[in-house]
């Protein structure tokens, strides 16, 4: 069984630094497991019998099952399955380390149908299916398939959870990086939530990607 596995890589030391990092689960359903052994658990089960049936049998009880589910969800190779057994599995999801795992590598070729499932995530009530679209939108549509109308989806997003601020503050950081003569638009007129633009502001200034100049005038309108 999958939890026998995860278990016997337990560390009860780390399970206290994880559970200061997501405060907001209980820290009983964290088993105390490191990201590279569950990622050599997911190698080793992947396309099992197991898995199957740990696919079908949600929730589940401890934090780790949860990411490695979603790990395993990224090795699907099927665009169409994965994003079936996604939409079955984001109503589950928990926390922040289960919704910002990177984008399946299926999504990298398949932009054109991606999009408007991405566009339906956002728009979720679910926060963390919320914030997983977000996530995806950031990885997938900052490059050559960027439009305007990104931002707008981010921008317009309401909700008062902390999570989902700061995945738009950090969307809106990454594109200042990478396509700032679009973005910055939306803090010079002050488009953005007032903690979303603070934030925003803070993790671009931290950024290598974002140059000194235009840190400086980021500073400026931070006042």
């Amino acid at each position: 069984m999958i939890y026998d596995r995860l278990i016997l890589y337990k560390d009860d030391k780390y399970k206290e630094f994880q559970s200061k990092l997501i405060p907001n689960i209980d820290k009983d359903t964290i088993i105390g497991v490191r990201t590279p052994d569950i990622k050599r658990i997911v190698k080793d089960v992947f396309g099992t019998k197991d898995v199957n049936n740990f696919l079908r049998d949600v929730p589940h009880k401890y934090y780790e099952e949860n990411l490695l589910h979603m790990l395993l969800l990224s090795m699907i190779k099927d665009f169409d399955l994965c994003i079936q057994e996604l939409n079955f599995f984001l109503p589950y999801v928990d926390c922040w380390p289960i919704s910002d795992q990177f984008s399946p590598k299926v999504f990298h070729k398949n932009h054109d149908k991606l999009i408007d499932i991405v566009k339906n995530w956002i728009q979720s009530e679910h926060i963390y299916t919320a914030r997983y679209g977000m996530r995806i939108l950031m990885n997938e549509y900052l490059g050559d398939d960027f439009k305007i109308e990104y931002l707008d989806l981010i921008a317009n997003k309401k909700g008062d959870d902390y999570y989902l601020k700061m995945m738009q503050a950090w969307y809106f950081a990454t594109a200042l990086a990478k396509k700032y003569e679009e973005t910055i638009p939306y803090f010079e007129n002050h488009l953005l939530d007032p903690i979303v633009f603070k934030k925003a502001i803070q993790k671009a200034l931290e950024s290598y990607r974002v140059s000194e100049f235009h840190k400086e005038y980021l500073k400026s309108l931070r006042g």
